[in-house]
């Protein structure tokens, strides 16, 4: 198995989380798309982020995911387990991650109205205390807490990467300019987003498109991972379509479209939940049933 930086530098691949048919986690759904997605080369799946619907899981189901997702990696790759929210269940679930045998935690941006970036530094703490000094990635969602801040959040012992996802490259190359070089910078927003991101010096991406097409996003990576961005540019643009879908309607779609996916493939991890939008629309799934036949996956 690969070490934690070498993931770092490949593809976050960010689960869904599966439902049952009465609503509940199912987690034993994912055992073939995790299959087919490390055999086609997945450097680090990554459990409780936001194509996994982190936000619409109560702590307890948060919990459950990334016990019962390691189990299903066993040890095959590096999990990065997604923890957030209020401090005491941040607190639980990264506990839980280490107990369960993640490699690292992905500290998820904390969405309270009255956040003070020197907060966030003590939420960082209490994180790296919580589970036993585990490594952490920050996902930082809003660059406008200034580079400043960023760095003394990078200086935080721990913290091994940022998961930059804003589409401002500028600020992202003087952020890594401020912090200490070995900090790994990941692009954050997908596949679409990730040439310009390596042009300033971020390496690996994440990526939902693991969970439906896992052999076209490690393609990606590889031509990226080689300097060949006309290649790259090329592969991106054979999946477009399903990233415009994932987009709209204010992003509401992002998970909607990766779950509509896979029941399209025979993989049913039920639908999602409530602020997200289901089901798509006739037009979204319809272009989703073109991309999905124009590229032989159903």
């Amino acid at each position: 198995m690969m070490t934690l930086d070498q993931a770092l530098t490949g593809i976050s691949g960010i689960l869904v989380t599966p439902y049952d048919a009465a609503g509940d986690v199912a987690p034993a759904r994912l055992a073939p798309l995790l299959d087919r997605a490390l055999a086609a080369g997945l450097h680090m799946p990554v459990v409780n982020g936001n194509t996994g619907e982190f936000y619409a899981l109560t702590t307890d189901e948060a919990c459950t995911m990334v016990r019962e997702v390691a189990g299903l990696i066993d040890g095959r790759a590096p999990l990065l387990a997604g923890v957030g929210r209020g401090l005491r269940d941040a607190q639980r679930l990264a506990r839980a991650s280490a107990d369960a045998g993640a490699a690292a935690l992905m500290i998820h941006q904390p969405p309270d109205p009255f956040v003070a970036p020197r907060g966030v530094v003590d939420y960082l703490h209490a994180m790296s205390d919580a589970s036993g000094g585990l490594p952490m990635m920050i996902y930082l969602r809003n660059d406008a807490i200034g580079t400043r801040a960023i760095a003394d959040l990078c200086a935080v012992p721990g913290v091994r990467g940022v998961k930059w996802a804003t589409p401002n490259p500028q600020k992202l190359a003087e952020a890594r300019a401020a912090c200490d070089p070995s900090i790994v910078w990941v692009g954050g927003l997908a596949e679409v987003w990730a040439p310009t991101f390596y042009a300033v010096g971020a390496r690996g991406f994440t990526s939902g498109l693991i969970n439906v097409w896992p052999e076209h996003s490690v393609a990606i990576h590889a031509a990226l991972e080689a300097g060949d961005y006309h290649a790259a540019n090329a592969l991106i643009d054979r999946m477009r379509v399903f990233e415009d879908i994932r987009a709209q309607e204010m992003n509401g779609t992002n998970v909607t479209g990766v779950k509509a996916a896979l029941i399209a493939q025979g993989h049913d991890c039920g639908p999602t939940r409530a602020p997200s939008a289901w089901p798509l629309t006739a037009g979204q799934q319809s272009d989703l049933d073109g991309f999905l036949a124009a590229n032989h996956l159903i």
